[in-house]
């Protein structure tokens, strides 16, 4: 009897010591892959560390981000591998970073934030049902195209020829042109499309412009104008022209007006938020892919007054900010 009592006062023993031991574990820190174009926007990187840190998440503590940037595709290819290696949590793909995330990652959940349509692009089945292992927010917005126009319009009422600077790689352009072109036969202008794919093209760009006797600028946002957001908005003064864009970015680099989503809100507080799901077991085919639904007018007086231009006071009280 008593050799039975030993034996499980041991095993009782052992048991206690095990679980001990597992108690003191540390827990297993989750790993966040971090990838974007080197000419992508550091705000928004930010402020998605603020939209973690919002949801709890301490860096060295209870998460861990692997933030990786490269110039080049080739590079951005290279990052994504190492990545991948590193058998992160999940990818966080920031703009064109997205095609290189999609391609080595494996079933590793990629949660993008693109300012395309992921559809065209080839990311997802659809945004209801992304399917596979990628979802995430995309910032086109569709119906803002011609408000944008029309925004113009209410600058110059007598807005005859518009020239649009857009990325005809962009997936969504063609859409994009598409409803422009519609908006600007409603308000009788012609649109001058031109192409920019490359930074090589942006002077031929501004010729033709110059050229044709465009009296507006429109210019869709994607990675490429944005990269060159304050070369245009330059353009734009010089030539006295008033310019439109999708985001504050190029207004804050110099540009007139923007209408659009607040990017760094859509990182803080939707982009961490699918991060935090899919780290708590949620699969990225459950996790329709977010569009904008709020939008902000911002305007820059100081640009205003370059090109000779006041803004309609209607126009000026609906701003969401103005830059004086």
């Amino acid at each position: 009897m008593n050799k039975k009592i030993v034996a499980l006062v041991v095993g009782a023993a052992i048991i206690a010591s095990v679980q001990l031991a597992e108690a003191q574990k540390p827990a297993k820190v989750p790993r966040v892959g971090y990838l974007i174009p080197a000419a992508g926007a550091s705000a928004q990187y930010e402020a998605f560390r603020q939209g973690l840190r919002d949801l709890g998440y301490v860096e060295g503590q209870n998460i861990a981000i692997e933030y990786r940037s490269g110039e080049s595709s080739s590079r951005l290819a290279d990052l994504a591998t190492e990545l991948a290696q590193l058998k992160v949590d999940v990818i966080v793909a920031q703009g064109a970073a997205a095609n290189q995330a999609k391609t080595v990652a494996g079933a590793i959940p990629i949660v993008f934030g693109m300012s395309g349509d992921p559809v065209e692009g080839g990311f997802v089945a659809s945004l209801a049902r992304p399917g596979g292992n990628m979802t995430g927010v995309t910032f086109l917005a569709f119906e803002l195209v011609g408000k944008r126009l029309e925004l113009l319009k209410e600058v110059l009422p007598k807005i005859s020829r518009v020239a649009v600077l857009a990325n005809p790689a962009h997936p969504g352009e063609q859409r994009e042109l598409k409803e422009t072109q519609t908006t600007a036969q409603s308000l009788g202008a012609t649109l001058q499309y031109l192409q920019v794919k490359a930074s090589t093209d942006f002077d031929s760009a501004f010729e033709a412009v110059s050229k044709q006797h465009a009296s507006a600028l429109l210019v869709f946002p994607d990675a490429v104008t944005l990269a060159h957001r304050v070369r245009i908005a330059e353009f734009a003064a010089k030539s006295r022209f008033p310019s439109m864009f999708g985001w504050k970015e190029y207004v804050e680099a110099g540009g007139l007006m923007s209408y659009g989503p607040n990017l760094q809100d859509l990182w803080r507080q939707r982009i961490s938020v699918y991060v935090d799901k899919i780290l708590k077991g949620t699969q990225p085919a459950d996790l329709p892919v977010e569009q904008p639904t709020k939008f902000e007018l911002i305007i820059n007086l100081k640009a205003a007054k370059q090109i000779g231009r006041t803004i309609p006071p209607n126009v000026l009280a609906r701003a969401d900010k103005v830059i004086r």
